[in-house]
Order: structure tokens, then sequence, then C-alpha cells
């Protein structure tokens, strides 16, 4: 599936106001069925503002509320140290994180997807400034890179039986869907289905994790 990975806007807010500890909180992964995301992606802060907007799955193997993401992690890199390099004439997608080849302090975060071109950029070294590239369009994001992972959710069906489903929203389950921080949301490019004792598995990028934000 080709997923788009949204950061919520309020994400910042929830940290700063101690309302989320992505460590040692419930994170679930919530399966919707529908979801007109509209302006949704700046001002919902909680969980409610989201269900307001979509429809929540139902189906085979799915649980009210969704699956809680196991072995969570949060790991912070130097830009110099970042695993990702950048490569010529190379597909990358939104929000691909690389550093130059020859490190120069900084980490870039595409926002523009394509291939790269042929060949080394010169990268700029303000943040929040671009580079073209080929195709794709480098941001200078800042010197570090906070990644916050966890274990793939996944739903498996019974046999017979069906679930699909069309975004995820991973958030903070209180128990109360008006004060559940929510954090990202997954445009999984239209509706996925899993059926027949088929397993529905959500793959969390296995560099960028489920969400990364950036030190400068």
């Amino acid at each position: 599936m080709a997923v788009t990975v949204y950061t919520y806007g309020q994400l910042q807010k929830s940290l700063l106001s101690g309302l989320l500890n992505f460590s040692s909180d419930t994170i679930k992964a919530m399966l919707l069925s529908a979801h007109t995301v509209g302006t949704t992606l700046d001002t919902a802060q909680f969980l409610n503002t989201v269900l307001a907007a979509g429809t929540e799955a139902s189906g085979s193997g799915y649980t009210t509320g969704g699956a809680t993401l196991a072995s969570k992690t949060v790991t912070y890199t130097a830009a110099n140290s970042w695993g990702v390099q950048r490569a010529n004439s190379t597909a990358y997608t939104v929000g691909d994180v690389i550093r130059p080849v020859s490190a120069n302090g900084y980490v870039y975060q595409a926002v523009v997807g394509g291939t790269s071109g042929g060949s080394v950029p010169t990268y700029p070294t303000v943040i929040g400034t671009t580079v073209t590239d080929g195709g794709v369009t480098w941001a200078c994001q800042g010197t570090g890179v906070l990644v916050a992972d966890a274990a793939d959710p996944s739903w498996t069906t019974s046999n017979p039986g069906t679930l699909a489903g069309a975004y995820i929203v991973f958030y903070k389950d209180t128990g109360t869907a008006s004060t559940s921080p929510v954090i990202v949301l997954w445009d999984l490019g239209g509706t996925q289905t899993a059926s027949n004792g088929g397993t529905f598995t959500p793959t969390l990028d296995s560099t960028e994790g489920l969400v990364a934000m950036f030190t400068n």
C-alpha cells in the first residue's frame, strides 16, 4: 500500500503541555474506513475532532479503539550520524530523510518526491530552505533527528471474514476521545482489505519510524 504520512500540527502543543509521553503512554493505531481530512491536520489536537470527520473501521479481527503499539522507542541521532545518505538517480518519497554523503551537520527531508539527479546538489545550510535535486526537493530540517518508533500494528482476520480501512490515526488512548492526543495520520491511498485469515499490517518506516522530529 502507498502510505502518505501527515503529522498533526497540534502535536507539538500536546508534547509541550505534558499531555503525551510516547514511551510510557498507551499509544494506539485506529483504523478508519472513511475520513474527510479537511482542516483536521491543523485543528485536531484530540481524537474526538478526527472522529467527527471520520468513521472507525469495523470488521473481522478488529477491536474498537484500535491496536496498542508494542516495543516503543524514542531515539536521537545527530545529523552526521544519520544512516541514510543521499544517492544519485534514486527514487525518494515525501518524508524521506537523508544526509549528504559528505556530512555537513544537517539532515534534509523530501518535501517533493521524485528521482534524485545524477550529481550532488548544493545543499543549503539555513533551516527551512530548499534545494531542487532532479525531481526531488529537499528541505534543510535540522542538526539532528528524534525518531519515535514501534512494532507494526496488525489485525488478523478470521476465515471467513473481512477487514477494510483507508486511514489510520495514531494517538494516545486516555479512554476518552476528547482528551486523547492525536499524533500522526496515515492515508493508505484508498481502501485496503484483508480477508479469510489474512493479516492487515501497515508497516512503519524502517528509518523514520512513526514520526521524526528535528532539532536545530
